[in-house]
């Protein structure tokens, strides 16, 4: 699979799974929507500060994000690490006027956060196509790109 089509499959998904490991090491994951990329290895997704994902994240960053095109039959697992960012810039970037909605308090509630994804290895797959990504491929790819909405 090139590059580019490993790159549709993340900008074409409206959401995307995050794994990573709960507070007995047992691995976890949670359906989050697909908000911003940058390239294919970055990602930024607005969630709420008190969800179990999050506490877990700032404890233990690894992670892994999934995006998937189910009518296609393929999809991207990307490994790396989850950072959680609860200053102004990071949410005013994910904002919404109707985000108000699930955060009463607005941009500054502090139930809302942004988990930014960076991976550094992927897999991927369709049918008879499967495999990874190399040490550096996804950094190459992503050299200059800056952090876009999904439309999502």
């Amino acid at each position: 699979m090139r590059m580019e089509e490993i790159a549709e499959i993340i900008r074409g998904a409206a959401f995307a799974d995050l794994g990573f490991l709960d507070e007995r090491g047992r691995p976890s994951i949670r359906r989050v929507f697909c908000t911003w990329h940058r390239g294919i290895g970055g990602h930024l997704i607005s969630t709420n500060t008190s969800s179990s994902h999050v506490r877990r994240l700032m404890c233990d960053g690894a992670a892994c994000l999934y995006f998937a095109n189910e009518a296609r039959f393929e999809g991207v697992c990307l490994t790396g690490r989850a950072m959680v960012h609860t200053d102004r810039a990071h949410r005013e970037m994910l904002w919404h006027d109707g985000d108000v909605k699930y955060y009463p308090g607005g941009v500054d509630d502090e139930d809302y956060c942004v988990v930014e994804f960076l991976a550094d290895g992927a897999r991927y797959y369709r049918l008879g196509d499967i495999g990874e990504l190399a040490d550096g491929q996804i950094a190459e790819w992503d050299a200059g790109a800056k952090y876009e909405c999904c439309g999502g």
